[in-house]
């Protein structure tokens, strides 16, 4: 009987948004995908323009779009093992195109994604993008930074607030591409879903300028696109021209979402353009 049960398609609302900032390369790249059954959220990175930062960061999200898109049935077999095969894969992918391509340096990209199904969450991330988990207007869960200024935090010689604000907060310890053999990856025990959990995957460059208290506000507002593309404007504007490219995806679950019905797994990639606004 278990076997057979009937399982209710996907529903969600999400909606992903970008700006470039004061950079002068947009390095950031995101994509959401999805099944009757399944939906994931991905997120990359990218560092040093000059090193193809936005190569290594596409090839992050894409290798989460293939495996995703191969998928035989439409759920994830094992997700743990889905999660950390797939950023290991992207991480040699890197490493396969800086020596097909003969580049004088290693372009690197942190990595943060989530996966949704069978009433679970799971989460895995490298580096310093964010998995915010917001329910009951508060964030019940967040991935612990893999960098310097974390470590001090953890360590007690900086607050968590000044972590945001510290001149070496762009710092990382651990990222895809990079350094070959110093990469990991942090991998959730999986959390049970409720209704209206809001799924907020970030670069520090949307997380750093923002509170806690504004992101909230994405899992009770009614028009979950516009209340992204406000606090990544605002984000921006606070950074004026030192701000990063600043990225996110944003899924809403429950019964009163939108139902995806697919035949096969579907994916998307936010294409790179900018918000509305001068900064």
């Amino acid at each position: 009987m278990g076997a057979q049960k009937h399982r209710e398609k996907m529903k969600f609302a999400v909606h992903q948004a970008n700006h470039i900032g004061g950079r002068k390369y947009n390095q950031d790249r995101v994509g959401y995908a999805y099944t009757n059954e399944a939906l994931l959220l991905v997120l990359a990175d990218g560092m040093g323009g000059h090193l193809h930062g936005e190569i290594a960061a596409q090839i992050a999200v894409h290798s989460f779009m293939r495996a995703f898109a191969r998928l035989e049935q439409p759920r994830v077999k094992e997700p743990e093992v889905f999660l950390r095969a797939t950023m290991r894969a992207g991480h040699d992918a890197i490493f396969d195109y800086v020596r097909a391509e003969k580049l004088d340096g290693n372009p690197g990209t942190t990595c943060v994604a989530a996966l949704v199904q069978d009433g679970q969450i799971w989460w895995a991330h490298a580096g310093d993008s964010r998995f915010y988990l917001l329910r009951d207007n508060a964030v019940t869960s967040v991935t612990h930074d893999h960098s310097v200024v974390q470590q001090w935090a953890d360590w007690g010689i900086i607050s968590a607030a000044e972590m945001k604000t510290h001149p070496d907060r762009n710092k990382i310890t651990n990222c895809l591409g990079g350094v070959e053999d110093m990469f990991y990856v942090d991998v959730s025990k999986p959390t049970a879903t409720e209704p209206g959990d809001t799924l907020l995957l970030c670069s520090d460059g949307f997380w750093s300028p923002l509170t806690d208290e504004e992101m909230v506000q994405l899992s009770s507002v009614q028009t979950l696109s516009e209340r992204l593309d406000e606090l990544v404007v605002s984000a921006v504007y606070r950074e004026g021209a030192r701000a990063d490219n600043t990225t996110a995806v944003v899924a809403r679950l429950g019964d009163g979402e939108e139902e995806h019905a697919t035949d096969v797994p579907v994916c998307i990639m936010l294409n790179e353009r900018d918000l509305p606004g001068n900064f």
